[in-house]
């Protein structure tokens, strides 16, 4: 079971591939019988008991199963009233969430996903909706990953595994001045989880502009021993011309002024090439792979959307970046000016870290301001 002291063993030295094996759930696994039991929360099944679900009655002379009663598809969704926070899922472990499917109405920057473990007090996901799924920019563009996916017209689904030992709670915050809808379901199953099993964390960043020579800070301030495991960025430029020259760096485990792992270009990070141009058409191409894209391009049409915009993902599945003690991470935002020189930009950047650790992180940077979350 997952315990809150760091054992005399790390996980990576007593289990090294538990979570990355959930991740991949290799097919000849599916024949294996298993102790553990199914559940699914979702607006038909508040709580995820078993025998508990599609049990709401009907009211009103409106409602569309008012002809047909218990168990038509009474209740698949709920009202969430602006400035209020909605409970989505609240569960006593152990166990696992293995996926997480929801569509949000409202602007996706408006919906603040909040994950707990264990009775913390600070969340272990702080993120608006939209971003945690790789859909940053407020539409629609679908994502086909392995971690990941946006089906239309807008399904959020994740496929993170996220083990907890006593508690899973999940809430949605409405910082909207207009109330929301959401339709949702959170797949999870109860079992023993390992002792050495870490916590899954995501955390939300946004700089706009990024001040002149700044870089751009992606992670800082995780203490512990873990795994990271993903980076999304919605990325708006704001001069013309190309805008990946920067770098991302890796500081871990004592590393100050430089780096153990540092990149070669923005677009190598996120496993494109020469400014993910199709040769052919001088465009910019989207992509979708199992581990890394460019999922979202805007293009500016000519008057008020008057930016280009990106949307990028990169999955360290089965190349995770460790650490033991400590991990930053970082991000130079470089185009090019005259005369062959870089030049450093004042981008609109946001980005989603996502990574585990031995235990729940220490309280997170305060979320920026809902003006400061804005697409505009």
């Amino acid at each position: 079971m997952l315990c809150q002291q760091h054992s005399r063993k790390s996980p990576v030295e007593r289990f090294p591939n538990i979570l990355i094996m959930s991740i991949l759930q290799p097919l000849d696994s599916l024949a294996l019988l298993s102790g553990a039991v199914s559940r699914s929360i979702s607006p038909e099944n508040f709580s995820g008991e078993p025998g508990k679900g599609a049990m709401a009655a009907p009211t009103g002379d409106s409602h569309p199963a008012r002809e047909l009663g218990v168990g038509w598809k009474v209740s698949p969704n709920v009202g969430i009233e602006p400035g209020t926070t909605f409970t989505l899922a609240d569960i006593t472990g152990p166990g696992q969430i293995q996926h997480i499917w929801m569509t949000p109405t409202g602007k996706w920057r408006d919906s603040i996903l909040r994950f707990y473990w264990d009775d913390a007090e600070h969340p272990s996901v702080e993120c608006p909706a939209g971003d945690f799924f790789a859909c940053g920019w407020g539409k629609y563009a679908p994502l086909t990953s392995l971690a990941v996916c946006v089906n239309p017209g807008s399904a959020f689904n994740c496929y993170w595994p996220m083990p907890f030992a006593r508690r899973c709670r999940i809430t949605m915050e409405n910082i909207a001045p207009e109330a929301m809808r959401l339709y949702y379901q959170v797949d999870y199953e109860l079992r023993p989880v390992p002792e050495n099993a870490a916590y899954f964390h995501a955390q939300f960043r946004r700089v706009n502009p990024l001040p002149y020579k700044d870089v751009y800070t992606i992670l800082d301030g995780v203490e512990g021993q873990g795994h990271y495991v993903g980076t999304y960025m919605a990325w708006g430029v704001n001069n013309s011309g190309w805008w990946g020259e920067g770098e991302i760096k890796f500081y871990m485990d004592g590393d100050r002024e430089y780096p153990t792992i540092c990149g070669t270009g923005t677009e190598d990070y996120f496993c494109g090439s020469y400014n993910f141009e199709n040769p052919q058409t001088k465009r910019y191409e989207t992509f979708t792979t199992p581990y890394a894209g460019l999922s979202q391009v805007l293009i500016p049409d000519g008057l008020y959307q008057s930016q280009m915009r990106f949307g990028m993902y990169r999955w360290h599945l089965t190349d995770p970046v460790r650490f033991k003690k400590e991990l930053r991470v970082t991000m130079q935002a470089l185009g090019w000016r005259n005369g062959g020189r870089f030049l450093p930009l004042q981008d609109d950047i946001a980005s989603v870290a996502y990574w585990y650790q031995s235990v729940p992180a220490r309280p997170f940077p305060a979320l920026p301001s809902r003006d400061a979350l804005e697409v505009v």
